[in-house]
């Protein structure tokens, strides 16, 4: 039996084929494109460094300004105040767009209409204007003397941060109100069918099972949004409003007459935020997308093998071929 065996075992050896040498495939052209870029990068960098227009000295002078601090204060908070309300408006439209109601239906359609078919520079002129327009307010009984609220010059309401944030908001609303409905929409509708057969009422069921599998849809398209919220935030001159960070630069250009590094200082400030939350932006989605693959990680795969008492690499092969019975093959 013994030597039987050992023959078996001599012959299979003798006949396993020998490992393949994989020889990796060169791309000769990559490393021409990369050194065609390369020179074109440090090109047009020694071209900018050498180029007076560029006005480095005064970009230097203004990078660190206290005015161009206090510009992205301002600019930050225009992005937050209206990404908040924007959320919460978008999410009211989003429900009233799903509602069986044809009326809340027919009045979020027209919104949506209104706001995403105009330019939100337009939209923003508007609303520098709508206490030009609207010079006194009543509020009462229609056609009678009844009066329960009233201004006579509204213009002591004016406030052009706050319009800014208003008209910011009331455009980006009509976007999330989509990007909220179409991360509702992608949960299959089971989850929702077997939350209510749980006993959950539907504030539960969102809460707890629509919302957080929707959140991996939602996530990137707001994250996306609220970068570009930020720098949607230089069209509120329209208004106008110019403490955030282009209107601040546009402000000291008209004074020294030198627009471009002063544009180059805002460029710069925008990048930096921009940078940041592109990093937090990356982050919330990875914490958000738990879950959403079925490959094992390489802890998941430790932790199953000290379980089965197998080794993570014999794991991975077992979980690759299937499990085999006693006696040598699959069940």
């Amino acid at each position: 039996m013994s030597s039987t065996g050992t023959g078996a075992e001599a012959s299979t050896e003798a006949s396993a084929p020998e490992p393949i040498k994989a020889v990796p495939l060169r791309h000769p052209w990559r490393w021409v494109s990369a050194a065609v870029v390369l020179v074109l990068v440090f090109l047009f960098i020694w071209g900018a460094a050498t180029n007076p227009a560029y006005g480095w000295g005064t970009y230097g002078r203004y990078l660190f300004d206290t005015r161009f601090g206090t510009a992205a204060f301002y600019t930050i908070a225009l992005t937050l105040l209206s990404m908040v309300l924007a959320v919460i408006l978008g999410v009211i439209l989003s429900v009233m767009r799903m509602s069986s109601n044809p009326v809340l239906k027919s009045v979020a359609w027209v919104y949506l209409w209104i706001f995403r078919g105009t330019p939100v520079y337009v939209q923003l002129l508007f609303w520098g204007l709508v206490f030009t327009i609207y010079r006194q307010v009543q509020f009462g009984i229609p056609f009678t003397d009844i009066q329960f609220i009233r201004f006579d010059d509204t213009m002591v309401l004016y406030s052009a941060f706050w319009l800014a944030v208003v008209g910011l908001a009331m455009n980006e609303a009509a976007y999330m109100a989509e990007i909220v409905r179409a991360g509702i929409s992608s949960v299959p509708e089971g989850q929702a069918e077997a939350s209510t057969a749980l006993g959950m009422t539907w504030g539960q069921t969102m809460r707890r099972t629509i919302l957080p599998q929707a959140m991996r849809v939602i996530i990137p398209p707001t994250g996306n949004e609220f970068i570009s919220m930020l720098k949607t935030t230089s069209l509120v001159v329209a208004i106008p409003f110019s403490g955030e960070l282009y209107g601040q630069a546009r402000d000291i250009s008209g004074v020294n007459f030198e627009p471009i590094p002063l544009l180059l200082v805002a460029a710069t400030w925008y990048l930096v935020i921009t940078s940041v939350l592109m990093v937090g932006q990356h982050f919330l989605e990875k914490r958000f997308s738990r879950g959403a693959t079925r490959q094992l990680t390489g802890k998941q795969l430790a932790a199953l093998a000290d379980a089965d008492g197998l080794t993570p690499s014999g794991l991975a092969a077992v979980e690759q071929t299937g499990p085999t019975d006693p006696t040598g093959g699959k069940p």
